[in-house]
């Protein structure tokens, strides 16, 4: 990550990382077109919480902010500036007075910023007028937590660089109250892979809730609930995973692949969502259910 030396002389504008919360990295649109060696496309998990952020502060869509799990974060700017939340409910403060999310802020040189706890949904995403100016890699700022590509994980006292600001902040007369479903369905595709199980298990999936594990991340989410049971017991060789691939392992328990997965994989894909974007904000414990065509 392109860290600041807090002894350097700099006119650069920069974002203080007071409290980086238990996981908060810089996020983009990702880094599309590189699945062919081995590169996943990253980027936010929520994309339109992220294009809401930026366009509030006057940002284009594709600007670098910051991804928020659970916990917020505190910032403090160097430079006065705008700021927006969006995504996860969480209470907001600048200073001693408390902000809107899903509206722009404007915030003094030097006056804290504070996120905190996600009241509903799981990320929030802050966009800060000029955008986080880290280095791209191969064409995106975000972080990827499966290859390393990007910038690490924040920390307390880490220094981000900004970008001079685009263009004033959109003018906002409402407040977005994001609604967070505690259950979700999902659209499910079978296949490549559907065959390596049985017909039980196929309507099993179809057809029974599975509950958001703890153990769940931007690589995937893990599911929960009555495992499936394989038709065919051999090795399959690697194959190609894309966004939302529902892979299988030997616990027979389900997991959706998100932002930061692999680009190959050895368990067998039983189908693929159509639509993650619900999953970014989907808190250990919401029940999820598939639909899709019948085995």
């Amino acid at each position: 990550m392109t860290r600041v030396d807090p002894l350097a002389t700099t006119t650069a504008a920069t974002v203080e990382v007071l409290r980086a919360g238990a996981s908060t990295t810089v996020q983009d649109l990702g880094r599309q077109g590189w699945a062919h060696l081995g590169v996943p496309r990253s980027g936010a998990l929520d994309p339109a919480a992220l294009r809401l952020a930026n366009r509030l502060v006057g940002n284009p869509e594709s600007a670098a902010g910051l991804e928020t799990t659970l916990t917020g974060c505190d910032l403090r700017l160097d430079r006065a500036g705008t700021v927006a939340v969006t995504g996860a409910v969480a209470r907001v403060r600048v200073g001693d007075r408390p902000a809107d999310v899903g509206r722009p802020v404007a915030v003094p040189e030097g006056v804290p910023v504070r996120i905190g706890p996600a009241l509903r949904g799981v990320r929030s995403y802050v966009a800060v007028a000029g955008g986080v100016a880290v280095d791209p890699v191969l064409g995106s700022r975000s972080t990827d937590l499966l290859s390393g590509l990007g910038p690490a994980v924040l920390r307390d006292g880490d220094r981000l660089p900004l970008g001079s600001p685009f263009g004033l902040p959109a003018g906002v007369d409402f407040t977005v109250d994001g609604v967070v479903p505690t259950a979700l369905r999902l659209t499910l595709t079978l296949g490549p892979r559907d065959d390596w199980f049985t017909p039980e298990a196929v309507h099993r999936l179809l057809n029974t809730p599975y509950t958001v594990s703890p153990d769940s991340n931007r690589v995937g989410v893990r599911l929960t609930g009555r495992a499936l049971t394989r038709a065919v017991a051999g090795e399959l060789p690697s194959e190609g995973l894309v966004l939302g691939a529902v892979q299988v392992p030997a616990n027979g328990q389900p997991l959706i692949f998100l932002a930061d997965h692999p680009t190959t994989g050895g368990y067998p894909v039983i189908g693929v969502v159509t639509d993650v974007t619900p999953l970014a904000q989907a808190r250990p414990g919401t029940t999820v259910t598939f639909h899709g065509p019948q085995r």
